[in-house]
Formats: structure tokens, C-alpha cells, sequence
């Protein structure tokens, strides 16, 4: 099982950026799936997540800005980041909790993407 982040890149404050992530290979059933972060000299955060049922939970720094969403019959789920901030600058990870197995479950992590944000 393989997860695949895209969509980051340089952007002004104030601007939009839309981060994807997907999932692949041998996978019977995903459950979690959510965004962390990690800026220059910080600890990794989450960002936000999403349940297999729609249940959503946002960092206090990211409500009304950002949207989660997934799209269960592509295995991906996203992250729509509207009103950038400088403090928005970090590597985003996804992650998701996998059924890889039946009835083994593992949690994997996407290689990073970095959002930089500018003044």
C-alpha cells in the first residue's frame, strides 16, 4: 500500500491551494484518512481528518479556511486550503488507516508535499 500526496507548491498569502492524496494497492476497506503538518523547527500537527462515515475534525488554525473531503471510490481524499497565511508553510502529510489484510489494519503515512507560502 502506497499513498501518493500532490498539489503543493508556492503561493501568495491570501491564496488557495488544493492538496490530494491517494491511496493504492492491496486495500480491502479505509477507515481514517487526515492531513498533518510540519513546519521549519516545529512538531508534526494534524490538520484534519475524516472518518469513513463523514465525521470531520479541524486544527482550531485551519477552521473556515481549509475543507477536508474524500472521494471513497478513488481511494483519495483532499485538502481545499483557501486564505493562506505564512503560517501555513509547512511539508503536509497525509495519512490513512488501511485494512490491507482482512482484518489487518496498518496505518500509512504519504511522502510530504511542501506548501510555501510568500508575502
Amino acid at each position: 500500500v502506497q499513498l501518493q500526496a500532490s498539489g503543493g507548491g508556492l503561493v501568495q498569502v491570501g491564496g488557495s491551494l488544493r492538496l490530494s492524496c491517494t491511496a493504492s494497492g492491496t486495500i480491502f476497506r479505509i477507515n481514517d484518512m487526515g492531513w498533518y503538518r510540519q513546519a521549519p523547527g516545529k512538531q508534526r500537527e494534524v490538520v484534519a481528518s475524516i472518518t469513513s462515515r463523514g465525521v470531520i475534525n479541524y486544527a482550531d488554525s485551519v477552521k473556515g479556511r481549509f475543507t477536508i473531503s474524500r472521494d471513497n471510490a478513488k481511494n483519495t481524499v483532499y485538502l481545499q486550503k483557501n486564505s493562506l497565511n505564512l503560517e501555513d508553510t509547512a511539508v503536509y502529510y497525509c495519512n490513512s488507516q488501511i485494512e490491507y489484510t482482512l482484518g489487518y489494519w496498518a496505518m500509512y503515512w504519504g511522502q510530504g508535499t511542501l506548501v510555501t507560502v510568500s508575502s
